[in-house]
């Protein structure tokens, strides 16, 4: 039995040794996708939509504000209190309609983030199963320190399986 602990025991440095890490920079793959690219042009085309629709709602919220502004000394007390709550609910109106875009945003990139985020965890996976590694960590995740000499830059490699160059 004290053999069998003993040889275990010089065997293991040996099997630590044999570990294989790895590092890769997934925001610079993800940067690099052609799907990555067309999802950004989408989500800034959507935004900018939402953008130009409540610009038009305050356009129209003020144009009615400023000819309320102008007339009023001269309307009877229920047509301002109309009016006043005409402007009030166009602003309630404004107010709901940007947080409504809000969650739509994000909600839109979530979605259309997701599927290639899922993708590229798709390859490095695939990578290190293929290389052997036991780990491959994200470096633009922020890691303060990787040892080059220890980990290897696998990020080509999922580039490669990926077929981006």
């Amino acid at each position: 039995m004290k053999k069998l602990l003993l040889m275990l025991l010089m065997f293991a440095p040996m099997t630590m040794m044999a570990q294989k890490f790895g590092h890769v920079n997934a925001s610079e793959i993800m940067q690099a996708m052609p799907e990555f690219t067309k999802a950004r042009t989408e989500i800034e085309a959507l935004q900018k939509q939402y953008e130009d629709d409540l610009k038009s709602m305050q356009d129209e919220l003020q144009k009615k504000a400023d000819a309320f502004e102008k007339e009023q000394a001269t309307l009877p007390d229920n047509i301002k209190q109309r009016r006043e709550a005409e402007l009030n609910e166009m602003y309630q109106k404004i107010q709901q309609s940007y947080q409504d875009n809000q969650q739509a945003l994000a909600k839109a990139q979530q979605e259309k983030l997701g599927v290639i985020q899922g993708k590229l965890l798709e390859a490095i996976k695939a990578v290190g199963e293929a290389g052997g590694y036991v780990y491959i960590m994200d470096v633009s995740a922020g890691i303060p320190y990787i040892s080059t000499t220890l980990s290897k830059d696998v990020t080509a490699e999922v580039k490669a399986k990926l077929g981006i160059h």
